[in-house]
């Protein structure tokens, strides 16, 4: 079965559509570097990018449940190994340009995963990764059984938290990009946890499930600036909260935009089913 084919061998646009945009940022990574668009470190920023794609189609994966459920689409599981395997290569690529980076001084490239902490940590989730991606196939899934593959990809979870912990740790002035992802990250495990303890999806639960990310996404900034900078976090809490464009659009309301942006697709689904049973 090609990448851009379903089950039945035959072409499927979400496939193709998502087979598209995987290879996206490599190609426009590609050509930042054959026209020395990198900067004065080119390598390091080529590394930045390829690890932040890594994080971005990880996330996606984790958003492919949510929204089958959320919109009712329930093709969207086609696309979710896809996405899971696209974040992969770019974390593979991630590390073999750190590699580059670092002259192909394999030995040094073991030394500084052993001595430094945040390395380590990443190091752990290309591990964890691999293991996920190679367990990914319909072939292994048989030989391994449901149940077992089950419990072997529940480590997608705790991977995707080292890798963002890798990430925050590894940024020396901002942090803002992390923590965005972070905070998109609580979003969807909360709604994990709503849909495990059974309570319903609708406008009200899913509305308060945006505001409670997005406030436990300003929670986990101020515990991030007050863990890594020494500062009191109930003082720096007000302005993660607060919206103000001096200080930039904040975690925590692209947290609360997310969540409202799933809201948006249950009412427009809700409404397109008022409407089709009007019509019958």
């Amino acid at each position: 079965m090609l990448p851009w084919t379903d089950r039945k061998d035959q072409l499927s646009p979400l496939k193709l559509s998502t087979l598209v945009i995987a290879f996206v940022p490599f190609l426009w990574l590609a050509t930042q570097w054959q026209n020395d668009w990198l900067g004065s470190k080119p390598t390091t920023n080529a590394i930045h990018q390829a690890g932040d794609w890594a994080i971005r189609f990880l996330l996606l994966s984790l958003l492919v449940s949510p929204l089958r459920r959320i919109g009712n689409w329930p093709k969207l599981i086609m696309v979710r190994r896809m996405l899971g395997l696209t974040a992969l290569f770019y974390l593979l690529l991630h590390f073999m340009l750190y590699i580059v980076d670092q002259k192909w001084n394999l030995n040094k490239v073991a030394s500084e995963i052993w001595l430094r902490i945040y390395l380590t940590i990443g190091f752990v989730a290309l591990l964890g990764t691999i293991a996920l991606g190679a367990t990914s196939f319909d072939s292994v899934i048989k030989k391994m059984g449901g149940a077992w593959w089950s419990k072997l990809h529940m480590l997608v979870y705790p991977i995707a938290i080292l890798g963002l912990l890798h990430f925050a740790m590894q940024t020396k002035l901002d942090a803002t990009q992390a923590l965005t992802m972070s905070g998109l990250f609580l979003l969807l495990m909360f709604y994990r946890m709503m849909h495990r303890f059974g309570l319903p999806t609708n406008l009200w639960t899913l509305g308060a499930l945006a505001i409670i990310s997005a406030i436990a996404a300003a929670g986990a900034e101020s515990a991030w600036y007050a863990s890594s900078r020494g500062l009191n976090p109930w003082a720096i809490l007000p302005s993660n909260l607060v919206f103000d464009l001096d200080l930039g659009t904040r975690p925590s309301w692209w947290t609360l935009a997310a969540g409202l942006i799933l809201v948006l697709i249950y009412g427009l689904r809700k409404f397109q089913q008022n409407i089709t049973l009007q019509v019958k």
